[in-house]
């Protein structure tokens, strides 16, 4: 027994170096610093408050702002809660894995005739046990990609939060002009009503304003369902149910930038940054360094060594015997010499060096991509902003003057209205567009792929309303 106890020590000293839990607290706490700064503007968590506590403070507000929705699907959506929870697996296994084989204890009793035998067995795979830093090291490994996982979902999410605010501010904004047009084109559909019934108008004229008005009825109506779309999903995205759903929007887009803010080598910045970029490279990393140890198992796959003790009981003669030693358990590698499993493992190897040029080249074609979207948005919507919007409305003052003056007709009048009214809903459009290639931007110069959120979202989101010719 003094062999086994030497064999004992090492393994209990192992087995309690070994030993650790799950401290969710802290992996949660290294999610937060890989986020940090990837996130945008988000508001504050109110201190000393618990989640339910936090998230009736922030819709309290007025008004429910971008920083605050965001704040509140962070702390409060189911989706992202179960997201992370995949990395308390992971962490699970890391511990798991820096655990010890248990022991193995066999028995067995024989009996032929008088003679009784008895047989035990306590054995450890002993290649498990010196394999148990290697494969410690490598579920740690997993665990750091599992990290970076976890902050692109909470990246994700924010991202989609803040563009789930955005369209359903700009929805709402589209569909109050749009119910101003309706209030124009019932006036002109009245008033041509009116004048047909006298005389002073034809048939044709009072048909084309009653069609214009339910072409505008009907825009109004799918403009509706749009808002209210865009906000039930936004609502699903900060984890909102019952009374908690009556939160207030803005009425209106933030206004755009007084100046875009330099942004030299976004390539590079993004290659640094990106942290599905930052994932690639680890992994390819790990993998490399599993290679070494795929060769030196890829052939023995089985070490077990154990003591054996058997005692046999003679009762005719009232007699005991008892006889013990080792045993070693091993593989031989007669068929199969590991050569598929080395050949695998370079294979993954090749396979994640090659993904590492596959993610950085996808990482500054779509910063370059969204970095052109972001500027030409912003021109956009100045261009309404500055240029069409002010002549379409000089073009409506301008005509209510010549109308006033009795030298423009009503129909003059009501048609630069609804010119005025589509221009203002474009430029809303425009605006939109802008905030969202905003959001893509930072998000794809930090954060991770805007084309995989891009995807997340169109899987997610409601159908979008058919649109009128």
């Amino acid at each position: 027994m003094q062999t086994f106890t030497k064999v004992l020590a090492p393994v209990t000293l192992v087995l309690l170096a070994g030993c650790g839990a799950v401290a969710p607290d802290a992996l949660r706490a290294d999610v937060d610093r890989l986020v940090q700064g990837r996130l945008g503007e988000v508001a504050p968590a109110p201190a000393g408050q618990s989640q339910a506590e936090a998230v009736q403070t922030l819709l309290a507000r007025d008004v429910l702002d971008a920083p605050a929705a965001v704040r509140i699907a962070l702390i409060n959506s189911p989706a992202l809660q179960s997201s992370l929870a995949t990395l308390e697996i992971s962490e699970a296994e890391r511990v798991l894995a820096g655990v010890p084989p248990n022991p193995l204890l066999a028995v067995s009793r024989l009996r032929e005739g008088r003679q009784l035998e008895i047989e035990r067995l306590l054995s450890f795979n002993v290649l498990n046990l010196l394999s148990l830093p290697w494969r410690s090291r490598y579920a740690g490994q997993k665990t750091e990609l599992a990290k970076l996982q976890a902050a692109q979902a909470v990246i994700q999410h924010a991202a989609r939060t803040r563009k789930a605010w955005i369209n359903a501010v700009a929805a709402q904004q589209t569909a109050n002009y749009l119910g101003e047009a309706r209030e124009a084109a019932a006036a002109g559909a009245e008033l041509a009503r009116r004048m047909a019934k006298v005389g002073n108008w034809s048939r044709l004229q009072q048909a084309r304003e009653q069609a214009t008005l339910a072409d505008i009825a009907a825009q109004l109506a799918r403009a509706r369902q749009a808002a209210l779309s865009e906000r039930e999903q936004l609502t699903r995205l900060m984890g909102l149910a019952g009374g908690q759903a009556r939160y207030t929007l803005p009425e209106r887009l933030p206004d755009l930038p007084r100046e875009l803010r330099d942004r030299p080598d976004i390539e590079a910045q993004a290659l640094r940054e990106r942290l599905d970029v930052r994932a690639a490279k680890d992994e390819a990393r790990y993998v490399a360094d599993s290679l070494g140890f795929t060769r030196v198992t890829g052939a023995i796959n089985t070490l077990e060594l154990g003591w054996r003790r058997n005692t046999t009981f003679d009762n005719a003669a009232g007699s005991r015997e008892s006889a013990g030693g080792p045993e070693l358990e091993v593989t031989l590698p007669l068929f199969d010499w590991g050569q598929a499993r080395a050949a695998r493992a370079e294979a993954t190897y090749r396979q994640a060096a090659a993904k590492v040029g596959a993610v950085a080249v996808q990482a500054r074609s779509e910063v370059r991509e969204s970095w052109h979207g972001w500027r030409t948005s912003h021109d956009v919507a100045r261009h309404y902003r500055d240029e069409i919007v002010p002549l379409r409305k000089f073009i409506n003052e301008e005509t209510v003057l010549r109308y006033n003056g009795m030298l423009a007709s009503v129909w003059e009048l009501l048609g630069e209205t609804r010119n005025h009214v589509a221009a203002v809903n474009n430029a809303i459009a425009a605006l939109r567009d802008f905030w969202i290639a905003d959001t893509d931007l930072e998000t794809a110069l930090t954060g991770t792929s805007p084309g995989a959120l891009a995807a997340m979202s169109a899987a997610a989101g409601p159908a979008s309303p058919a649109q009128g010719h």
